[in-house]
């Protein structure tokens, strides 16, 4: 067995790279210029039984962790897929772990297995144009109204809408209590309703392939039945999510650095100036080692924290460390790789400019690294709170 890995876990590995090699550089150089969801991709990992992997074995699921579904991610996006492959399944992997965590079994038999399937596809409404990454200020509205609630609103930043049918949604249902700031909002798991929801998609430096997009709500109807757990507790439900999500995204980074140093140095070998290889020169070398030692690092910063959350155990500072640290290690090796190729760097013909801007994703989304200093520095440090 390799050092930290189960047999199971690398077969997984094996697994899940078999899937990518259908899907390869050139396939997603066309989604990034043309854009189009990549349902076939999406199928393939749907009928092949992965969409499920974190989710209970009761609904259809692998009943897996984490660990293995950040091996999975990491995989996928070190394919070349990078975060376009990887976003195009993102969302079944954690989007829905609140209801895994507190729906009823109802709940659960009515919506996993098609999601497990492939026959659903979800997006994740939070954000909001005028509160970013301040929820608890959240203003879209869910008013209940006898046997159902209307929502009024809007939501921003919403990955997967175009080709979505169902929309987990994080609402007002109570005005901000001071006292209980994180009262006051409920979550949904409903029909994308799209005669009630304008779905407008945002125009973006990369990523094409998955888009992200404007909500714009307008009286949406939503049965009581599909409000996950107690009116007033959805913000507490979706913490459940959060740091599977930065795992995710960690192990998302390090692949995607991974495919772009590749790629640096098979060109580093090739590529022949002053009648040596490129990668004969230290001056190339070395950027290209410390980034691969970075990788690493941040590998094994991401895989403690999927390993904490598996065992039940608290993993807020090193989930939030794994994202920041992965990110950015994948985005300096993706620039690395860019300046390795030189002026070829900037061509689409060599993929590594897509992989440059796909990086940056990771560094902004889901949180920003600002934010997770100043959380660490409150939580691993005991400094003020600073926000």
């Amino acid at each position: 067995m390799e050092f930290g890995y189960t047999d199971e876990q690398l077969e997984i590995e094996r697994a899940v790279t078999a899937i990518c090699k259908r899907f390869d550089a050139d396939y997603w150089r066309t989604k990034d210029r043309d854009g189009g969801f990549p349902l076939d991709f999406h199928a393939a990992f749907a009928k092949a039984g992965w969409l499920g992997i974190a989710m209970p074995e009761e609904v259809g699921g692998a009943g897996l962790g984490i660990t293995e579904a950040a091996i999975m991610m990491r995989t996928i996006s070190a394919s070349g897929a990078g975060m376009s492959g990887a976003s195009a399944i993102h969302m079944n992997i954690f989007g829905l772990h609140p209801v895994v965590v507190n729906g009823t079994t109802e709940q659960k038999q009515r919506w996993l297995p098609p999601l497990i399937a492939g026959q659903h596809k979800a997006c994740f409404g939070v954000t909001e144009p005028n509160t970013g990454l301040n929820t608890l200020k959240l203003k879209t509205r869910a008013e209940r109204r006898g046997d159902h609630y209307v929502v009024n609103g809007q939501k921003v930043w919403i990955s997967t809408a175009q080709v979505a049918d169902k929309i987990l949604l994080l609402a007002r249902t109570a005005d901000p209590d001071p006292k209980a700031p994180s009262r006051g909002l409920s979550l949904f798991y409903t029909d994308l309703d799209r005669s009630r929801i304008e779905v407008r998609e945002i125009d973006k430096h990369g990523r094409k392939a998955v888009d992200s997009n404007q909500l714009f709500i307008d009286d949406l109807r939503i049965p009581v039945e599909d409000r996950i757990g107690e009116e007033g507790r959805g913000f507490e439900y979706i913490l459940h999510g959060l740091n599977p999500e930065r795992v995710l995204v960690a192990a998302e980074a390090v692949g995607l650095g991974r495919v772009a140093l590749d790629r640096a140095a098979l060109y580093a070998k090739d590529r022949v100036v002053f009648d040596r290889p490129i990668g004969q020169n230290q001056g190339i070398q070395h950027p290209l080692a410390e980034r691969w030692i970075e990788l690493e690092a941040a590998d094994l910063l991401t895989m403690r924290a999927a390993w904490l959350y598996d065992q039940g155990k608290p993993c807020g500072k090193e989930a939030n460390a794994a994202k920041y640290f992965a990110a950015e290690a994948g985005y300096k090796a993706c620039e690395t790789a860019v300046l390795s190729h030189g002026g070829m760097g900037y061509s689409r013909e060599f993929h590594v400019e897509r992989y440059l801007r796909e990086a940056m994703l990771a560094r902004i989304a889901p949180i920003s690294p600002q934010l997770i200093l100043s959380f660490i520095a409150e939580k691993a440090l005991g400094l003020p709170k600073s926000y």
